[in-house]
């Protein structure tokens, strides 16, 4: 009987070791972790990542630092999609959650930190391809935070992530519905912008310590989802969000602005940001203003800047876009050897993820180059630059294009410019002509068209009409961009049926 009762005393004094370690761990957001944390988000990570050792010399049982560590990581491998930095980093992931569960599951921050590293690693996966792994990681978020709420239901931090993954989950397209049904993921878009506004207007501590990172997530579901780019704006002007030395809000605003055809005002935000090297460096800041001088037909400047971002881009997100977005700048300004070499490399390089980089590749492999004339009159309409598009259009009409896309085109991108103009009448006129004509075709320009004139009929309140457009635009199968659009149909009848 000697040799179990020593078991039994040795596994006693484990349990009581392990248990003595795990209670001395601790998740403290302390002052300097606080700083730390808006030195990591602001995207001044050298800064951020000095304190945080600070704080790790200063209680060396403080898990919060683990967290604050992935944030750095995933902002570095996120923008710049370094394969190299990847095969460093990526295994931190697995070290922070292990490290985290170590801390007491009595506090919130046990799960609501793990559920942080495991969205971030899910990010970071489909940067990178892993796409199957990112839904089971994207899973275990899920329900960590599902928890968190019923364990702690006053956290609110837990809305912060709660509130984006229920609207992105109550948008899922229908075809991707049994991924959804797999991992038990159910969501709601009335629901998650709730959770999303007890954040934002929340005068809680830990809400005003996250409130630039909720003002991030709640602007992006406000602009792609709700589909309101106007009130999204208004927000970032009434909190006077930093956009100068916060190159994380800057980036978010900057890019938003250069969707919402905003040109000048994201001109203004890219070229205005605090250029000092404490910030993360990214060639991401050369594609966006590549954008900005590509749409106002500055096509110099945009040249360099787009030769840059793909000289100095690791990754593979959006680099055909840009490849082809290159081929236009040298194609306007005449010269087709240096446009033709710039559509070979669409073919090379980077990969068809994203809805842009599918469309460039198709481009690219159709060896059609597009009608100058409504190449510059896209691109000035896409910078909201929309009085010289209408000029240019008008020089033409459509019985003088004999190619039938670049009918199809006049047609759709009138209705863009009118719409834009706020001319319902003549806008949807023009949309209807480009469904006639493009309905059975693969390029985007009919699909596009019926989920603008949803949008136009759910504007002025005509809801069954807008579902009606909406739902024409979902029947649409096999054309560019399928898959965003969709997605902005699906959110469409949603708001409108209350979903």
């Amino acid at each position: 009987m000697k040799f179990p009762a020593q078991k039994l005393i040795l596994s006693l004094l484990c349990f009581v070791l392990f248990n003595t370690v795990r209670a001395g761990k601790v998740y403290d957001f302390s002052a300097t972790c606080q700083q730390a944390y808006k030195e990591i988000t602001s995207l001044r990570l050298t800064n951020g990542q000095k304190l945080v050792a600070q704080a790790r010399a200063e209680n060396p049982d403080n898990l919060i630092p683990d967290l604050l560590d992935s944030y750095a990581d995933f902002f570095i491998l996120f923008f710049n999609e370094d394969p190299a930095e990847l095969k460093i980093r990526e295994p931190h992931f697995d070290t922070y959650l292990n490290r985290l569960e170590d801390g007491p599951d009595s506090s919130p921050f046990y799960n609501y930190s793990r559920a942080i590293v495991y969205i971030q690693k899910a990010c970071v996966e489909i940067k990178f391809g892993e796409r199957w792994s990112a839904g089971w990681d994207f899973r275990r978020a899920f329900s960590l935070i599902k928890d968190n709420r019923k364990s702690f239901p006053s956290f609110v931090p837990n809305n912060m992530l709660y509130g984006p993954m229920q609207v992105v989950a109550g948008t899922i397209p229908d075809g991707y519905k049994w991924i959804a049904g797999l991992f038990g993921i159910k969501g709601s878009i009335n629901k998650g912008m709730a959770l999303m506004h007890t954040v934002i207007n929340s005068n809680d501590s830990y809400a005003r310590l996250f409130a630039n990172e909720a003002a991030f997530y709640y602007s992006y579901v406000m602009f792609y989802v709700q589909n309101q780019p106007d009130k999204v704006f208004q927000f970032v002007n009434q909190k006077k969000f930093d956009l100068v030395n916060n190159h994380l809000l800057a980036y978010m605003a900057a890019n938003l602005a250069i969707n919402n055809k905003m040109n000048e005002y994201a001109r203004n935000i890219i070229q205005n940001r605090n250029n000092s090297p404490a910030y993360l460096q990214t060639p991401i800041w050369n594609f966006e203003l590549a954008y900005v001088q590509l749409r106002h037909l500055e096509l110099a400047d945009a040249t360099k800047n787009f030769e840059y971002f793909i000289s100095h881009f690791k990754g593979k997100f959006y680099v055909k876009d840009a490849c082809e977005k290159l081929s236009w700048c040298y194609y306007l300004q005449g010269n087709i050897e240096a446009a033709n070499k710039a559509r070979q490399m669409v073919l090379k390089r980077g990969n068809t993820d994203t809805d842009a980089d599918k469309e460039a590749n198709k481009n690219a492999k159709s060896g059609r180059w597009p009608n100058p004339l409504l190449l510059k009159a896209r691109v000035l309409n896409d910078g909201g630059y929309n009085d010289q598009a209408l000029t240019l259009l008008q020089t033409k009409n459509i019985n003088e294009f004999t190619d039938a896309t670049d009918k199809l085109e006049y047609t759709y991108r009138t209705g863009r410019i009118y719409d834009d103009l706020n001319k319902d009448d003549a806008a949807i006129k023009n949309y209807l002509t480009a469904i006639s004509l493009g309905i059975s075709r693969t390029e985007y320009y009919a699909s596009r068209a019926a989920l603008q004139i949803g949008m136009i009929y759910e504007k002025q309140g005509n809801k069954s009409l807008a579902i009606q457009y909406y739902t024409k635009c979902l029947e649409m199968a096999n054309h560019d961009y399928k898959d965003s659009i969709d997605q902005k149909a699906k959110s469409g009848i949603a708001r409108c049926s209350g979903g």
